[in-house]
């Protein structure tokens, strides 16, 4: 996708000073052309977070203020004439186990908060996409698939399928949610098929079974048209959470070759059959085995019907995300998920996942990012038997009492300031100071950016002729959010 230069674009005329001792004051140098007259808003926005944890989202509106650019060591140079990925949103994975969390909460409390998690506001984090478990993730009030069996039962004609366990609380609190942004998009993950369709009829482990493949392929369709018949349109799906995971519970091992085939012979078929645009996305898994989803992709007949492939960062670097994408560049990259542990550090944790899942999956063609469980209790709970029981949500909730966490402030940081369209656009990379720019539609230009060098660093923005000098303190992570118009 390509935007058009606004006349030769001579752009940026700005100014941030910061606050609370976090960012220092700034200068910028303005230019005018004789047929482009720089009209920039009176205000510059900046939104910063701090390691120690004392500031969190915190605001200061600047006056702009012209003024030669000091000498800098460092400076982030913008180029909004290069274009790269379009962005279609930021948020987390819905589990049924934070489904039901926040459908126990009071009725006022539960409204406010989906308003301040999904709605447009000041306030408001403005969650734009979602991941949710197609069946029970290890994450959830129980295991459970869409089509159970007794032991030694099956059902290839899927006569007992239903989605009567995600009645209870994930459709009722997606319908909730599409009340209030009817515009989300929402990815839909198996952890594992029905234990009759497998080879070791376990919920854990175990692979899909040959000759359960054209059955599966329709389980897909028959999910996808309950939730449309429920009023929630399932944008993407992927094959199968962690194929190389075979521990959690549930799960499901499958290899590279399965899935080529599954997609090639049976689930690609059966949509287009079905008249089903719902994405079809491989891998959703770790940076540290790109030749999965190369394998799969390598696939000519598995190929046309795939949009693109899904990461996580439990292993590897980001650029796994490029690699692929490079190989493959008319296919599109997903960063699906990154969780926080019971036991981390909240200001290790913000840098960490700021740096590699925020600006590293994105400098590296990521069209989204997704932080892990949107919420659970205290106890950091429900989860299944043998599920994750040290993984922290965005949220933790205890009955009308909520606690933000760290990757809550991880993706607000992004969410509230990059709308879906938006798009990448080339920004140059400083040592110790990790950046990427973005342009909305609406014509706003915002930087994300991080003191990640252990010490103050003086730091200039740089964009068409037009600077920006700031002084960060370390352990600082900020959204600098401008806009910019123009007059004949």
């Amino acid at each position: 996708m390509q935007y058009t230069s606004i006349r030769s674009l001579h752009l940026l005329s700005q100014f941030i000073r910061c606050c609370f001792a976090m960012i220092l004051p700034v200068s910028l140098l303005a230019q005018q052309t004789t047929d482009l007259i720089l009209q920039p808003t009176k205000k510059v926005e900046v939104v910063f977070s701090s390691a120690n944890g004392q500031k969190l989202l915190d605001r200061q509106q600047v006056n702009i203020s012209v003024a030669p650019l000091a000498k800098v060591l460092h400076v982030i140079r913008v180029d909004t004439t290069k274009v790269f990925q379009t962005i279609d949103g930021f948020g987390f994975t819905l589990t049924e186990a934070s489904a039901f969390l926040i459908n126990r909460m009071p009725q006022a409390p539960r409204e406010k908060l989906l308003r301040e998690l999904f709605g447009t506001g000041a306030e408001a984090a403005s969650i734009s996409y979602l991941r949710i478990g197609m069946g029970a993730t290890d994450l959830s009030t129980k295991v459970y698939s869409y089509d159970d069996m007794l032991p030694g039962e099956t059902d290839p004609q899927l006569r007992r399928f239903s989605l009567a366990q995600d009645t209870v609380n994930m459709i009722p609190l997606l319908k909730a949610i599409l009340r209030i942004n009817p515009k989300i998009s929402i990815m839909a993950t198996p952890w594992s098929p029905p234990a009759w369709m497998k080879d070791n009829n376990s919920t854990i482990g175990g692979s899909l079974l040959s000759k359960y493949y054209p059955v599966y392929a329709r389980y897909f369709v028959e999910y996808i048209r309950q939730m449309k018949s429920e009023g929630i349109r399932i944008d993407a799906v992927t094959i199968q959470n962690e194929p190389q995971n075979a521990h959690n519970n549930p799960s499901l091992k499958m290899e590279a070759s399965e899935q080529a085939a599954f997609i090639r012979d049976h689930l690609g078929p059966a949509f287009r059959r079905n008249g089903i645009t719902t994405k079809i996305i491989i891998w959703d898994h770790n940076c540290d085995m790109p030749e999965f989803p190369l394998s799969v992709l390598a696939d000519r007949k598995a190929n046309p019907y795939i949009d693109g492939s899904a990461f996580h960062l439990y292993g590897g670097q980001p650029e796994a995300m490029s690699k692929v994408r490079d190989a493959y560049p008319d296919k599109h990259i997903y960063f699906t998920e990154q969780w926080t542990g019971s036991k981390g550090d909240f200001g290790g944790d913000l840098l960490w996942h700021f740096k590699n899942v925020l600006i590293g999956s994105l400098r590296n063609w990521s069209r989204t990012v997704l932080e892990w469980n949107l919420a659970n209790d205290a106890g950091f709970g429900p989860h299944t038997p043998g599920g994750c029981s040290e993984c922290k949500g965005a949220l933790t909730i205890d009955g009308s009492a909520i606690q933000k966490n760290v990757s809550y402030y991880v993706i607000a940081h992004a969410s509230k300031f990059i709308p879906p369209g938006s798009v990448r656009i080339a920004s140059s990379e400083v040592q110790g100071i990790p950046s990427v720019a973005f342009k909305t539609p609406e014509g706003k230009i915002v930087l994300l950016l991080m003191n990640d060098s252990g010490k103050i660093q003086k730091v200039g923005i740089e964009a068409a002729g037009h600077h920006v000098q700031l002084e960060l303190q370390s352990g600082l992570v900020a959204t600098v959010q401008f806009t910019i118009s123009y007059e004949k």
